[in-house]
């Protein structure tokens, strides 16, 4: 069976229709839904290209073969569409899928069949994502019943990731998946423990100057007094030397 999608066939094309009546527009319908706009928009452009067939559920996971996926890239390289016209032509659900596909052809690593339940497994390098990507991702996932691994697959990152976004997303909206690294919470945004600690932090952190100003104030004393000594060694050395030339005078 195929991964079953969240919204029905029926629903698809309501919204498609909605907006190609010239209705709503594609931010207003997908916000009634709580999809991304890139979501609904390739709804629009499958139903364009195929009308009423474009979203017949299917009876298994879509498979590419190695051959095929070689005949999208050069479908692309030259230049017979974008992405999303490509991805809608040979009936790919993401134009991300075939971006990936074109990124490992231009990289020259081996495209392999994809057989559902099979492995596909190609080195995924850590890379950047906006916030905005990090939202569109955990919705796609969602949107197709958790699919983790093919979401990964669309949009080229790690699974661990895209597991991680859909799950700040659930639990605190789109503002759960911001980029805090290296943000300090602010007082008011801590709770009685945590201010605690920030606190404890703080006397730590003055404690350890106070130590080491202590530190500090007895090695300039030491240098001090080593300073008064050679000072005192070399006036004595100054006032012996004068005797002893004195005497030799007489």
């Amino acid at each position: 069976m195929g991964r079953k999608s969240k919204f029905s066939k029926e629903q698809k094309i309501e919204i498609c229709r909605r907006y190609l009546d010239g209705s709503e527009s594609v931010t207003s319908l997908a916000e009634e839904i709580n999809v991304c706009i890139t979501t609904v928009q390739r709804w629009i452009r499958i139903f364009q290209a195929y009308g009423d067939s474009a979203f017949d559920e299917k009876t298994a996971n879509e498979s590419y073969t190695k051959e095929f996926k070689r005949k999208v890239v050069e479908a692309y390289l030259a230049g017979e569409g974008s992405l999303r016209d490509i991805a809608v032509k040979y009936k790919i659900p993401a134009c991300g899928t075939v971006l990936v596909w074109v990124k490992l052809y231009n990289d020259h690593i081996e495209l392999k069949d994809y057989i559902p339940g099979g492995k596909e497994i190609y080195m995924t390098k850590c890379r950047k994502v906006t916030k905005e990507e990090r939202i569109e991702i955990a919705k796609y996932c969602m949107e197709h019943n958790l699919d983790y691994s093919g979401t990964c697959k669309v949009f080229d990152v790690t699974y661990s990731n895209v597991f991680n976004w859909v799950r700040k997303y659930k639990e605190k909206g789109e503002e759960g998946l911001s980029d805090r690294r290296g943000r300090r919470k602010k007082d008011e945004e801590l709770d009685e423990l945590g201010l605690l600690k920030k606190q404890l932090r703080e006397k730590e952190r003055e404690l350890e100057r106070a130590h080491l100003e202590i530190r500090l104030l007895k090695k300039v004393e030491e240098i001090e007094r080593r300073g008064y000594a050679e000072q005192a060694n070399s006036r004595m050395n100054i006032s012996q030397s004068r005797k002893s030339r004195k005497k030799t005078k007489r």
